[in-house]
């Protein structure tokens, strides 16, 4: 499960809405949707680093994961056998 930080980076850096779709050039629905946990997970990486890159924040700074226990983080993207 990702939870979304893109809210809380937009809070502290002072970016409104408006201002992160005419810097990013995502529409406003997408944003509204990176915003959401739920959303996130559904967005492109290459709407991802055009929201990072307008927020001057690395892309993985946009999302936190959580691992089950017992897994590592980089095992959440191997294939499984």
């Amino acid at each position: 499960m990702f939870t979304s930080t893109v809210k809380e980076i937009m809070e502290k850096k002072g970016v409104t809405l408006r201002g992160l779709v005419g810097d990013s050039g995502v529409s406003k629905q997408t944003i509204i949707n990176a915003r959401s946990d739920s959303g996130i997970s559904e967005c492109r990486l290459s709407t991802l680093g055009r929201i990072a890159s307008a927020l001057e924040v690395p892309v993985k700074e946009l999302f936190d994961g959580e691992y089950g226990p017992g897994e590592k983080e980089d095992s959440m993207w191997r294939k499984k056998a």
